[in-house]
């Protein structure tokens, strides 16, 4: 047995993240019809709940419209750990969004927008923190926070925020669908943008111009040919592999009959522990020098992503792991609100059911299983504190 959850609490979890789903909450800075967006019902929805199960709710603010859901488990003596359960509440959307807010049961999967991203997770952390709160063992020194993050999808606003207010804890575990395996590194994530600059003239005289579009197509070879090979070739990350960069947009000119005289790319370099914005950079600028190839540089974040590395032996790590029936720990290639908590001094892992292959599909899905399987595990970890 993984916990002391009963049959009946099992069957809760599915009716829970049907409800989830059923509410929407689009990240609005993908979608503009506010009946859609933003995460304030699936907040309002987890508040009620809480305040009947007897937890402290706070709403924690971001912005004028958008905040942060805390709910806590105080333990009965004086607390001497905590641990974050951390699950963002945003989900992204798509011109069919609203037919995917029909949770639909069918062949041991739940389907709907954020049934695996990460709605499944909200779904299963919140499941055993009201599990435990309401009966059997639990915790009499360590204090349990549940954080519905906000923002995730987008800048993060909701971990940077909380990371630099919410204090720190013994451990943080932040849901994404990584099936039910524990996650204690991930690449971190730089997005650079190169512009060109050339000189106009009438398409009928290119000689008198000079062409930025041409420019910048020998970056862009340069960059998904050579420099590609280049980290293709450095030493590998035990679990991230090597770092690799994509040229993601592309925008140049003006109308065909004119000699472009500007045009600007925006990259996707993903980085490995110890690689920082400014590092990516320079390295990128000595490579094009080397290439006699020139470009201005920009970058098109308003916070850095830095990657995530935990340590496995880590003994809460190590709990959670044993607990989940995993003998070793795994790393991912995208980016999650474990980074900044993990800046900010909590040591932090990424947990949950699904596949991120399904995340953001038109038809999002998570096995029933490992929903309630999730739920057993985090019940178990949560009732074998002190």
């Amino acid at each position: 047995m993984y916990s002391l959850l009963t049959v009946a609490a099992l069957a809760d979890i599915s009716r829970l993240l049907c409800d989830l789903i059923a509410l929407p909450s689009v990240n609005p800075a993908f979608y503009s019809d506010l009946s859609l967006s933003g995460e304030q019902r699936v907040a309002e929805f987890l508040s009620d709940c809480a305040r009947r199960a007897g937890l402290e709710v706070e709403r924690q603010a971001i912005t004028a419209d958008r905040s942060n859901l805390i709910v806590r488990l105080s333990p009965s003596g004086r607390a001497r750990r905590r641990v974050f359960l951390a699950p963002h509440l945003d989900t992204v959307g798509n011109p069919n969004y609203a037919k995917q807010l029909k949770p639909v049961i069918s062949g041991g999967r739940i389907y709907g927008r954020g049934a695996c991203d990460t709605k499944g997770s909200v779904a299963a952390y919140f499941q055993a923190l009201l599990a435990v709160s309401k009966s059997g063992p639990r915790p009499q020194n360590t204090e349990i926070v549940f954080i519905g993050l906000a923002d995730e999808e987008n800048m993060q606003l909701g971990s940077r925020h909380f990371a630099q207010t919410g204090g720190r804890a013994d451990l943080a575990i932040v849901g994404e669908p990584t099936g039910l395996n524990v996650v204690t590194a991930h690449k971190g994530d730089v997005w650079l943008q190169l512009r060109t600059l050339g000189k106009a003239a009438h398409g009928a005289t290119p000689h008198r111009g000079r062409n930025a579009v041409t420019e910048m197509a020998r970056i862009v070879l340069a960059l998904e040919q050579d420099y590609a090979d280049l980290l293709a070739q450095r030493k590998p990350h035990p679990l991230l592999g090597v770092p690799t960069v994509n040229v993601g947009l592309i925008s140049g000119g003006r109308q065909p009959n004119i000699v472009p005289a500007d045009c600007v790319i925006g990259i996707d370099r993903r980085t490995l522990p110890r690689e920082t914005e400014a590092t990516v950079r320079r390295e990128i600028q000595t490579f094009l020098k080397k290439q006699n190839l020139h470009a201005t540089f920009d970058t098109l974040r308003t916070a850095s992503c830095e990657p995530l590395e935990t340590d496995p032996s880590h003994p809460l790590v190590a709990q959670l792991s044993r607990i989940a029936g995993r003998k070793t720990t795994l790393g991912v290639h995208y980016f999650t609100d474990a980074s900044p908590i993990a800046a900010a001094g909590t040591p932090s892992v990424v947990f949950g059911p699904g596949d991120i292959a399904q995340a953001h599909t038109d038809r999002e899905w998570v096995a029933v299983k490992q929903l309630e399987r999730a739920t057993s595990i985090l019940d178990r970890f949560l009732r074998e504190q002190p």
